[in-house]
This record gives structure tokens, sequence and C-alpha cells, in this order.
């Protein structure tokens, strides 16, 4: 059997090489818009310099996008680990990455074994269910749920749930009061005082009046925890603020010409607000929306310390009230976890942003 000489092989037609590199231009440029919302918009050039599209320009947006960013994360962790063992604290030394990561094993094997603890109840629950059933005792049968402590992963969770709950209540707030300043002068003079004197008042002080306010009125009939509404409901209060001013902006500064055409068409109220008000505002809502969502994550972790809910922010509050040897860098670990977890969100909001909106579309 002989072998092939690639140099050989029949040379592909210039016009079928065009034909492929512009259908491969044509998906690298379809895919881009997704891989800038999903923060990886240095997969662009790599693909474009492995295609053979001009290497040299590629290299220089790839070195921009994913390199430096790169350098500059090393050069933090290295300060970090350089840094760290010369500061001292009641509890040593401020940790390292070293240590940070470790302890975020450590979590992770609690998570774990949490797990098993809780597989464990339930076979054994069940088994013994079953032993009461074949004895004719079923009358005895009990489903106990498992009472185990909430493992990091648990309060993640909550946390995450939490701050949607408190998102979902400003938006219902903030959304219908903005389209109404932005359309009625009137009420944008009754509304903006408001806005300017609420709108700098820090979560810590809030959270008094909400504590007092929802064990007063909410008995926990809902299936929520009181800890939860208070940390939702402050996070409500303090977020709603730039979804409110973005939107009555954006309804303010829609184009007059649309107004005009809805008043000939003599459209109704609710056909202006939603078939040419809304879709005009839209961008600056999304911008409201993921500033409020910020806000709302950053305000979460000081309401969960003082309510208690079981999140990031009672976490963050035991460990520091535990006082161990390794109660330093498990903080340290929840900080890093706030932090992706911000970044992830705001990815959420860019990316419906980018699919509601003509913003940045041509």
């Amino acid at each position: 059997m002989t072998m092939l000489d690639p140099a050989a092989l029949p040379e592909e037609p210039a016009p079928l090489r065009a034909e492929r590199s512009a259908r491969l231009s044509t998906l690298i440029s379809r895919c881009d818009p997704w891989f800038r919302v999903l923060g990886l918009a240095w997969l662009t050039p790599l693909w474009r310099m492995l295609a053979g599209e001009n290497p040299k320009g590629q290299l220089k947006d790839l070195w921009r996008l994913a390199i430096v960013p790169l350098l500059a994360i090393l050069a933090f962790l290295a300060l970090w680990a350089w840094a760290a063992p010369k500061v001292q604290t009641s509890l040593g030394a401020i940790p390292g990455p070293v240590q940070v990561w470790e302890q975020a094993g450590v979590l992770h094997a609690d998570a774990l074994a949490e797990r098993q603890k809780e597989v464990a109840f339930y076979a054994a629950q069940a088994e013994k269910n079953a032993a009461l059933v074949a004895e004719g005792k079923a009358d005895e049968v009990k489903d106990r749920t498992y009472t185990g402590k909430p493992t990091y992963y648990d309060q993640i969770f909550t946390s995450i749930q939490t701050v949607f709950f408190g998102f979902l209540l400003a938006t219902l707030v903030a959304v219908p009061l903005g389209i109404v300043s932005g359309m009625s002068a009137t009420a944008n003079a009754a509304i903006n005082p408001l806005v300017q004197i609420f709108k700098p008042v820090s979560p810590l002080a809030w959270l008094p009046i909400v504590t007092m306010v929802v064990s007063a009125v909410y008995v926990g009939d809902g299936g929520m925890s009181k800890s939860f509404v208070i940390s939702a409901v402050t996070v409500t209060l303090c977020s709603l603020w730039p979804t409110l001013i973005n939107t009555a902006l954006g309804v303010a500064s829609i184009d007059k010409d649309l107004v005009n055409v809805g008043r000939v068409l003599k459209l109704s109220t609710w056909t202006k607000i939603t078939r040419l008000v809304l879709p005009s505002a839209l961008p600056l809502i999304f911008t409201g929306l993921r500033l409020s969502l910020g806000v709302g994550w950053m305000v979460l972790i000081a309401a969960e310390m003082l309510a208690q809910n079981p999140g990031l922010g009672k976490f963050v509050w035991d460990e520091f009230q535990n006082g161990s040897e390794q109660s330093l860098a498990r903080i340290m670990v929840a900080v890093l976890t706030i932090g992706i977890i911000g970044f992830l969100l705001d990815r959420v909001m860019f990316a419906l942003q980018q699919a509601f909106t003509f913003s940045g579309k041509r």
C-alpha cells in the first residue's frame, strides 16, 4: 500500500477557499456578540487568527482582551501572596491565595459530606417506614424533614433567591412609577423629591424599620421566613431607585415624532405605553435594571448579616464571630464568591438587554 504525498494532492480552487473563508468569517461575526455577552470576547480574535484572518491584527486584540487581563490577575495574586503574611491580625496572618483555595476545598468537602448525611437520613427513614407498613403499623409512619446545617452551596442559593425576590419587587414598583414620571411632568415633580430623599439612605438605616414592620405585619404563612422577607424588602428599598430614574429618563427622551403619531392615531394610554413608550425606553430601562441588581446584591450581604437570613451574609458574620484560624480564609472565599456571582448576574442582565433591545445592534 503506497502512501500519498500531500504535495501531490490537487490544490483547492481559489473560489472554493474564498467561499469557505467567507462562511467562517460570517460564523465568527455571528458568535461575537454572544462572546461579548458572556465576557469571552477574546475568543473572537483567537478564532479569526486560527482561521488565518489578519493574524497580526488578531494577535493584538488577543493581547488586549485575554493576555493583559490574565497578567493583571496573576500580578494581583502574586502581590496578595507576598503581602498577606506581612499583615498580622488577632487571628494570625492574612491568608494568602493558597490558604483561601484550601478552605474553598474544605467547604466543598463539607457540602458533599452533608449531602451524604441527608441521603442516609432519608434512606433510613424510608426503610423504617417500610418496616412499619409491613408490620401493619401504617398509622405510625412519619415523614420528617432533614434538619442538618445548611451547606455553603445552600447559603449561596439562599442569597441568590433573596436578591432576585427583592429585585423583582423593586422592578414591579420602579418601572410603573418611572413610566408615569417620564410621561407626566406633574408626576415627575411629585416623585422626584421623594427619589432624591430616599435614594441615598443606607440599608443599615432601612433594616430596623423593615424588621419592625415585617415582624408586626407578616405572620409567616407564605412559606417564607421573616428573615428572608426582611432581607428581600431591604434589597427592594435600596435597589429600586436606579431603575426608576432610568425608566423615567428613557420614557421622557423618546422621539417626539412617535408621541405625535400616537396623538394623531388617538391611541389609548395602554397601547401608547406598550407600542411606543416601552420599545423606545427599553435600553435605558435595562441599564437601570442592571444597576439595580448590582446595588441589590451589595445591599443583600449587609441585610443578611443583621437579619440572620441563612445566606452568604450570615455565613460571613458567623465566621467573623467564630474567630477560628480558618475564619479569615473562609471569609475571603465568601468575598470572592460574592464578586464572581455579582459578575455573573450582570452578564445575565446584559444578555437579556441584548436579547430584548436594539441597542448595539445593526
